[in-house]
């Protein structure tokens, strides 16, 4: 741990005249790692719902399709969670402060995710076995509604001056490391083992891997130290006892703004790495698309492009600091117009053919890049929106309606739509979604000189 001085002045940093603030390793290892077991979590269950789930859950099903998505129904669960989640740890984390709030959000999502691997399948329980799949994810949904906005804070209050979107990058970065360790899983385990075996036990193992991220999580989050801006705020009594009903008096505007800003981010990423794994290799009859692609390359065709993710993370937390977060967001988001209209061109097989590595990687590095430039950002953008004692409920309730409205359903939308409507209609779906961010970023201000002590 190190210890700064600023000395007061005009600057956002002067305003405390002592900050002890944690090491840049404990900062990026605090807030990167739960992000990480986030995406992780997520994808693991992303998979699982779309390849093994539809046979050990709805085995019932008669049908494919129909099976494949009342098991995309489930992924849903969570979201819907989401934001029971940034009510509660929203409260806590501006009352009580972050560390302690983070400490328990994650042990909610990883004991959930744990059990999940230990759940008794349709064969075996029948509609308990669902219930309690339902269940698990639900309080998984409840730890990670107030796993991100802590992240971000613990980075962001914890930056230099002019380095709040670069600090902002961490959590965000735990996004393609969860991806990459949640494909590598399967990745690893679906060339060792037959489609009987992963349907025997196989499919358990990456939710009962999840604990050691969460052990290595909470190791570092129980001997970080408080952030300096929540110290200040305690100290300059700016503590306020009902943190959500300030939000919604006085920042309603800035969830509503939040909540579009992010939710396209969700779209996309669902779209490129749970939709299009089930497009590019199932057949037309399992409501796929007839590509022809395994689920081993699909895979690694995804861990390929997550590295564009990440690289692109950087690029715009970078360009953020420096020409300010709305220009980025808003060329993301206008690309983002133009990349719905033409990637449907790739990922239709009467035009591209079956098995087209190239076409199919173009679609994945062109979209994570996108991703990466509209999600990198966020880390610092959302909570700049909001005054530091309402910061924690303000960026997580914004950024968990953003679940709802931009991930929840996008499995099964995009599937339903492919099947009945063909390809181009998930591009227009990610298109309006593109268009609604555009429309919430020209309505914010600018906030990247804001003062963050406030």
């Amino acid at each position: 741990m190190t210890s700064v001085n600023t000395t007061a002045g005009t600057s956002a940093a002067g305003k405390a005249q002592e900050l002890v603030r944690d090491s840049v390793k404990t900062v990026i290892a605090a807030s990167m790692v739960g992000t990480a077991i986030e995406f992780y979590d997520f994808y693991a269950y992303g998979t699982a719902a779309a390849n093994y789930f539809p046979h050990l859950f709805f085995s019932d099903t008669t049908n494919p399709t129909v099976a494949l998505l009342m098991s995309l129904l489930t992924f849903a669960v969570a979201f819907i969670a989401r934001p029971v989640g940034s009510l509660i740890f929203g409260h806590f984390g501006d009352r009580m402060g972050r560390k302690a709030t983070l400490v328990v959000s994650l042990m909610t999502m990883g004991v959930a995710t744990f059990l999940i691997g230990c759940l008794p399948t349709y064969d075996t329980w029948g509609l308990a076995a669902v219930a309690l799949l339902c269940l698990c994810r639900f309080a998984q949904g409840i730890g990670l509604g107030g796993e991100w906005s802590g992240a971000a804070l613990v980075a962001t209050e914890n930056a230099p001056e002019g380095k709040r979107a670069l600090y902002g990058s961490f959590p965000e970065l735990g996004a393609p490391i969860g991806f990459f360790l949640s494909n590598g899983t399967y990745f690893l385990l679906e060339t060792f083992n037959d489609d009987a075996a992963m349907l025997a036990w196989g499919w358990r193992v990456p939710f009962l891997l999840s604990a050691v991220l969460v052990i290595v999580g909470l190791v570092v989050r129980v001997h970080m130290e408080e952030t300096p801006i929540f110290r200040m705020a305690q100290e300059q009594k700016k503590v306020v006892k009902a943190p959500l009903v300030e939000v919604f008096r006085k920042s309603w505007k800035e969830v509503l703004q939040a909540t579009f800003l992010v939710a396209v981010t969700y779209t996309l990423f669902y779209t490129l790495a749970t939709w299009s794994l089930a497009w590019g290799t199932k057949t037309a009859e399992q409501g796929g698309g007839d590509l022809g692609f395994t689920n081993q390359e699909y895979l690694l065709m995804l861990m390929l492009a997550v590295c564009v993710f990440a690289a692109f993370i950087v690029i715009s937390c970078v360009n953020a600091d420096k020409w300010g977060r709305k220009r980025v967001i808003i060329t993301s988001s206008c690309l983002l117009v133009v990349f719905a209209a033409l990637f449907p061109f790739l990922l239709n097989g009467q035009i591209v053919g079956q098995r087209n590595f190239l076409a199919n990687m173009v679609f994945l590095c062109v979209g994570f890049a996108l991703m990466g430039t509209a999600f990198g950002p966020i880390g610092a953008f959302l909570p700049e929106l909001f005054d530091a004692n309402v910061r924690y409920s303000g960026s997580g309730i914004g950024y968990n309606l953003a679940a709802i409205v931009g991930a929840a359903f996008v499995p099964t939308i995009a599937t339903w739509l492919s099947s009945n409507w063909g390809v181009h209609s998930v591009g227009l779906y990610l298109g309006v979604m593109a268009v609604c961010c555009l429309v919430a970023v020209v309505t914010c201000r600018e906030t990247k000189d804001v003062d963050f002590t406030k």
